[in-house]
């Protein structure tokens, strides 16, 4: 079975409870195998990340699997504001965040409620250049434990949704992200857009963030914002001390 998120945005979470924490996500219009059904909650594994967890099944909008392959193979197209609006036929606006997958909207058979979307698009050509642009539209976004949008956000759900908008593909959490591309051996040789991250007491990947030019790095810890970076860490310049420890920078693109 297959589905298809036709709201704002439908938690992912832990468990099979209301009370259980949310680990991420789905955002308007992403897409999804069903791998388990209980009375009230399915298991779902998201398509463009592999990540799995429970979302409420009130909330979920069945597709075919034909649906689901088309989606699949289609070329990602994304909402590039802030916040924008579909509409459905009775002129019924829905707010849909930054990132929201409109791919599904082109296509009767999967556009079940007749979604019309007339805002800003981005087809997620590949921009590295542009990293950091699309990085200060997330700027002072509350941190939320698993969130993936501009009113809510985690660490590594920042750096995925900003990659996403300039069309490189990274895993959902930090550790996974972590895998990804090729370290670098000194701060020095990194660029703009490049990943650092950080790990804790036990050397476990907790943090990552976003490099920017002359030594700062763009994250989210309490809200997203802008640090300094050095061989040590994240250097928070308000409260006089490192936060994060320096675990390895990883070049993706």
């Amino acid at each position: 079975m297959f589905g298809i998120c036709n709201l704002a945005m439908i938690p992912l979470r832990f468990e099979p409870s209301d009370k259980s924490e949310i680990v991420s996500q789905v955002l308007f219009g992403e897409h999804f195998e069903i791998l388990e059904q209980l009375k009230q909650w399915s298991y779902i594994r998201m398509q463009y990340d592999d990540y799995e967890g429970w979302i409420d099944s009130k909330q979920l909008q069945p597709i075919s699997e034909s649906s689901f392959k088309q989606l699949s193979s289609e070329a990602i197209i994304l909402n590039s504001d802030l916040i924008e609006y579909v509409t459905a036929p009775n002129n019924l606006l829905i707010p849909i965040p930054l990132g929201s997958s409109l791919a599904f909207i082109n296509h009767n058979e999967i556009n079940i409620a007749n979604f019309d979307f007339e805002g800003i698009k981005t087809s997620g050509e590949k921009a590295k250049t542009n990293l950091i642009n699309t990085a200060f539209m997330y700027l002072n976004a509350p941190y939320l434990w698993g969130g993936k949008t501009p009113f809510g956000i985690d660490c590594s759900g920042f750096t995925q949704m900003v990659y996403k908008l300039n069309g490189y593909k990274l895993l959902r959490d930090a550790s996974q992200q972590s895998t990804q591309g090729e370290a670098l051996s000194f701060i020095e040789e990194s660029e703009p857009g490049d990943l650092a991250f950080f790990d804790n007491d036990e050397g476990s990947i907790i943090h990552v963030g976003i490099i920017m030019a002359d030594n700062y790095i763009i994250h989210a810890s309490g809200k997203v914002r802008i640090d300094r970076l050095d061989h040590l860490g994240i250097y928070n310049a308000e409260i006089n001390k490192h936060t994060h420890k320096l675990r390895v920078i990883k070049k993706i693109i």
